[in-house]
């Protein structure tokens, strides 16, 4: 697989997951009512370092088994069936009309939007499942292109964070609301079969490792 496609599906994996309703845009919007926008990048920086040392000692420790295809297969078939399971979940609250895109003030952190950006990744359980999953094995994929692979995919996942939460944060300061929750939930629904289809795609590749 060529770097740009390591890099776009990446950014468009990262980007389906940062426009979910989550911990860390909550603490985006609040931190962007309270200290403006230099909020959003300063999240986004914390949240970057947190993710670029998992990379690194990812990468460390996936060195020693970057050829079994045993290990191959059971993490790709693990990483399809996660993004399968996540896709769906997507497209069933636009079903649903669970889905709205609320910029209201929510109160601010206690840490820093730096330090905010950080603790709260790491306190959020999808953010570790994701990484144990497809997280894991798309990074073993990337790895198969070398070093410029594992850049061209942390590159592609922290686009997508600066894409959106800055974007969060010039709305939050401006005041003004981009799109209405009826666009919003078709975007959330493009991307919950972007990730049905991608994920079907990586549990047949690993089950084929297996095979």
């Amino acid at each position: 697989m060529g770097l740009p496609s390591i890099f776009f599906i990446s950014l468009g994996v990262g980007l389906s997951g940062a426009l979910m309703p989550g911990p860390l845009l909550t603490v985006t919007i609040a931190e962007s009512y309270r200290r403006g926008f230099i909020a959003g990048p300063l999240l986004v920086a914390g949240h970057a370092v947190l993710e670029g040392t998992l990379v690194i000692l990812l990468v460390l420790g996936l060195d020693r088994v970057i050829g079994n295809s045993l290990f191959f297969g059971l993490v790709g078939v693990a990483g399809g069936a996660f993004l399968f399971w996540m896709g769906l979940g997507m497209a069933l609250e636009v079903r649903d009309g669970k889905l709205h895109l609320d910029l209201r003030d929510r109160g601010s952190a206690r840490l820093g939007p730096f330090a905010a950006g950080l603790t709260t990744s790491l306190s959020n359980p999808y953010w570790s499942l994701w990484w144990a999953t497809f997280g894991l094995s798309w990074l073993l994929r990337s790895m198969e292109r070398g070093a410029a692979g594992v850049l061209s995919f942390y590159t592609g996942h922290v686009m997508a964070d600066v894409l959106w939460y800055f974007l969060v944060a010039f709305l939050v300061v401006t005041g003004r609301k981009f799109v209405s929750d009826r666009v919003y939930n078709y975007v959330i629904l493009g991307c919950g079969a972007f990730l049905i289809v991608l994920g079907a795609r990586f549990a047949g590749d690993g089950l084929a490792h297996l095979l």
